[in-house]
């Protein structure tokens, strides 16, 4: 879309803390544009392409007052805790921010977890001379919707951390063939997305993939 100079805002610069690539929902580091109805895009310009749309990261609460109308009602879930219920009252009750205090729970400021973005692992040297490496996913537990991810991520996930949104997603990995002969790498690999994809419940996991079952072969 063609935007004149005038609805530009150019030579922008985020240090990464404060946009994703909307495509990919990876985090952003570098030069960006603003237009005039301020949606962002990647380049100092719209000629430095490609220009990627970027959605900017907004915490949940950010106001150091309260952020609540009268009268309103809030739901606490207990994230730390997959066991507990979620518990709601309504915020004029005296008792609620005592009650928030003695959980720990910072209504006006709470923590701002991420969810897993497109980061895919690839084969280093030492991969090749084993023959194999473990590539990382996840799914989304009420859609069919899946992100390659680094083991970083995955570690996250297996472990609950806190830090990412580990509640909407499956993680797993697939020990994936990188030499040999082609047509028995390509079968081996075939078989592993084949015998995850029934054993973990992830259909479409081939479609995913793009049935690419040479990728990284050497």
């Amino acid at each position: 879309m063609y935007y004149p100079k005038s609805q530009i805002k150019s030579n922008l610069y985020t240090n990464g803390e404060e946009y994703v690539i909307e495509s990919t929902n990876t985090p952003y580091k570098g030069y960006y544009y603003l237009t005039s109805t301020g949606v962002a895009f990647t380049g100092k310009t719209p000629d430095d392409k490609p220009n990627q749309r970027l959605l900017k990261i907004e915490p949940l609460l950010s106001t150091k007052t309260s952020p609540f109308p009268p009268d309103s009602v809030v739901t606490f879930s207990f994230t730390d805790n997959p066991n507990s219920s979620n518990e709601s009252f309504p915020l004029n009750y005296g008792s609620t921010l005592d009650y928030a205090a003695s959980k720990n729970i910072n209504i006006y400021n709470p923590p701002v977890k991420f969810i897993p973005y497109y980061s895919p692992t690839t084969p280093t040297q030492q991969d090749y001379q084993n023959g194999e490496f473990r590539r990382y996913f996840c799914k989304k537990t009420n859609q069919i919707q899946y992100t390659e991810i680094n083991q970083e991520q995955y570690d996250k996930l297996i472990a609950q951390d806190p830090q990412i949104e580990y509640s909407l997603y499956q993680p797993f990995f697939i020990n994936w063939q990188l030499t040999g002969n082609k047509d028995q790498v390509a079968q081996t690999n075939r078989n592993s997305t084949g015998l995850i994809s029934v054993t973990q419940k992830l259909p479409m996991l081939d479609v995913y993939l793009r049935r690419d079952w040479t990728k990284y072969y050497q």
